[in-house]
């Protein structure tokens, strides 16, 4: 790839303003094209990777998030490649070390940096990218759709990717949400990347205009209107995003279907930490204790009949099948609040195996229909190559046993209502909630377990997802955790009931069981492919065009 020694593309953006204007490279003919690198711009991009920082749950100052791609094209643009590369690192560490922190709070630093400088790497891959685009006619939107694809392949590689710190996932709040419904988070994504490219070229614009301060008024009032069509388009995209929530639906969860009674229950934990399950029967108890509560209020006629009770990942720890008292509890839950229960367990096997496995348990027939978990998490469920990775940490041995991973559909019948199940970090794939929806579910379920993450924003930002995936499949979201953030979320991504970390909790509500279908489920990961396409289009295109330039040279 060139580093930087093509001449400038055309159009009005494109071409430099003369030497020494910031990111440009000196004017054509000069002996020397070498781009001036200056302090700025590494402190323009790690500025940048706070903001998207500061976006995310835990702060949640959403509109902070354009900043993030605003800044790295202003501190790439009439860069070389591999000044590119250096940026976009920079920002990826000033953005994934603190947001990925709570991955270290038991562990100690190296799991928690070495995960975060492997995300600032997929950065840096798209700082280089987007130095070699912004060179190219319509940069700003090449740029944009290079952060799509750059999400893209950091939520598919390695181990099967890690997409946390979607641009997506930080508009829970703001006009940009209902974008999710028409194109999933990937278009969400896209439409934060546009604003932050957009604006950027409407700076480069009025830096401009300002340089030409000593010329005649009309260059000047020339200048400042060049500037004008890239703030326009800034403004409109959140614009659309404000339309396109119109005919969502509202933050109503009895609208839309016929309505179930759901219980949530949120047992709490003896203590935060990886060790919560040292004491696994206290974490069951706590679970049953908080089932038979819910069961003296319903007959006491506080509370509704449930249809049916939602216990969180990890409920269980003690494999069910195998131990007979840790049965009779669920069972003795059961009958007490008669209704089937959601369990979240850890069972025995397949072979030398564990799995992560929700558990259909009813009154009258004890355990039925189980979903295992398609999506272990690798280093924390599972070790690939454990004994390579172990001459850098023995903590990979935390993980004593690793986990199957599921082959079905997380799609289960519970009470007569179709629950979409996704166990934890699955809530973050796009295929594993895509595959529900299209499975028949009439509303989603998020069984988790952060007692792992302490107090920390971990909860925060996976509730997130949650309230983006409610507003892309237009289905309520019900979040059971062990200790927190436990939540029912309507169909817009209202959060209509939340709890506490590290109490017991318990809501009833009745949820509509919906079956219609958004324009994002009907996509299914088009947009993502098609934003891709167009990224890879422009580099490919600015490869050639730079060969051409090359040939013709010599």
């Amino acid at each position: 790839m060139p580093a930087g020694n093509g001449g400038p593309a055309t159009g009005t953006l494109a071409r430099p303003p003369g030497p020494g204007a910031p990111g440009q490279p000196a004017q054509q003919g000069t002996t020397s094209r070498r781009p001036v690198r200056l302090p700025w711009r590494t402190l323009l991009a790690a500025t940048g990777g706070l903001a998207m920082f500061l976006a995310f749950p835990g702060h949640g100052l959403a509109w902070l998030a354009v900043l993030g791609p605003a800044a790295l094209t202003l501190a790439t643009r009439g860069q070389r490649v591999r000044s590119g590369l250096w940026l976009g690192l920079v920002m990826g560490l000033a953005f994934f070390v603190p947001l990925l922190s709570w991955t270290g709070i038991y562990v100690g630093a190296f799991p928690w940096l070495a995960l975060a400088v492997s995300q600032a790497l997929f950065l840096s891959l798209l700082g280089g990218l987007t130095a070699f685009t912004t060179r190219l006619p319509l940069w700003p939107l090449w740029a944009a759709a290079l952060w799509v694809a750059d999400e893209a392949l950091r939520g598919r590689f390695p181990f099967g990717g890690f997409p946390w710190g979607r641009l997506g996932f930080s508009q829970t709040d703001g006009p940009l949400l209902a974008l999710a419904a028409y194109g999933g988070v990937p278009l969400v994504g896209f439409a934060v990347a546009l604003t932050g490219t957009l604006l950027a070229a409407a700076v480069l614009a009025l830096v401009r205009a300002w340089r030409t301060s000593g010329a005649p008024a009309g260059e000047r009032r020339g200048g400042l209107r060049a500037a004008l069509p890239w703030v326009a388009g800034a403004l409109a995209v959140p614009l659309v995003g404000a339309l396109a929530s119109l005919p969502l639906p509202g933050s109503s969860l009895t609208a839309g279907g016929p309505t179930a009674t759901v219980a949530v229950i949120q047992g709490d934990v003896p203590r935060a930490g990886l060790d919560f399950n040292a004491q696994r029967r206290a974490v069951l108890d706590n679970h049953v204790q908080q089932t038979l509560l819910l069961a003296a209020d319903v007959s006491a006629g506080e509370r509704p009949q449930p249809d049916v009770v939602l216990w969180p990942e990890n409920s269980s720890d003690i494999d069910p099948y195998r131990n007979a008292d840790a049965a009779a509890q669920i069972q003795r839950a059961a009958d007490a609040v008669g209704a089937p229960i959601l369990v979240g367990a850890v069972v025995d096997g397949p072979g030398e195996f564990i799995s992560n496995t929700a558990i259909v348990w009813t009154p009258e027939d004890g355990p039925g229909d189980t979903y295992v978990k398609r999506h272990p998490v690798p280093f924390a469920e599972y070790v690939p190559a454990r004994d390579f990775f172990r001459f850098f940490s023995e903590k990979v041995d935390l993980v004593r046993r690793d986990f199957a991973a599921g082959d079905d559909v997380g799609v289960l019948d519970v009470g007569g209502i179709r629950l979409g199940d996704l166990i934890c970090f699955e809530v973050v794939y796009d295929d594993l909630v895509r595959d529900v929806v299209d499975g028949g579910a009439g509303m989603l379920v998020v069984q988790t377990n952060n007692a792992t993450f302490g107090y920390t924003d971990e909860s925060a930002q996976q509730l997130a997802m949650s309230r983006v995936r409610a507003v892309e499949h237009g289905r309520a979201v019900a979040v059971a955790a062990t200790s927190g953030i436990s939540a029912i979320v309507a169909p817009d991504g209202t959060v209509v009931r939340s709890s506490e970390l590290f109490e017991p909790a318990v809501f009833v509500a009745d949820i509509a069981q919906r079956d219609d279908v958004t324009v994002a489920q009907r996509l299914g990961a088009g947009p993502e492919w098609l934003l891709t396409a167009l990224a890879a289009g422009a580099v490919l295109g600015g490869l050639r065009s730079a060969r051409s330039r090359q040939g013709s040279a010599a």
